[in-house]
């Protein structure tokens, strides 16, 4: 792999995990709503954001192959 790919793959696995914890936040937001309020709104909404924009950017934007 070239480190143009390994990049791309990190990103892509750390687009997951931050989508991982966004969702696992989602079961504690009611708590998480009573500590520090509509931040934790704030915060989740980041965090899945943040998380789409990495998956998405492992997109391959290269030009296409030959047709088959």
């Amino acid at each position: 792999m070239s480190p143009f790919e390994d990049r791309k793959r990190l990103h892509f696995i750390l687009g997951n995990i931050i989508l991982a914890l966004a969702a696992v936040m989602l079961l504690f937001m009611g708590q998480l709503w009573e500590l520090i309020g509509g931040w934790a709104l704030i915060l989740w909404m980041a965090m899945a954001a943040g998380g789409v924009y990495l998956v998405a950017k492992d997109k391959d934007i290269g030009p296409p192959g030959p047709p088959n």
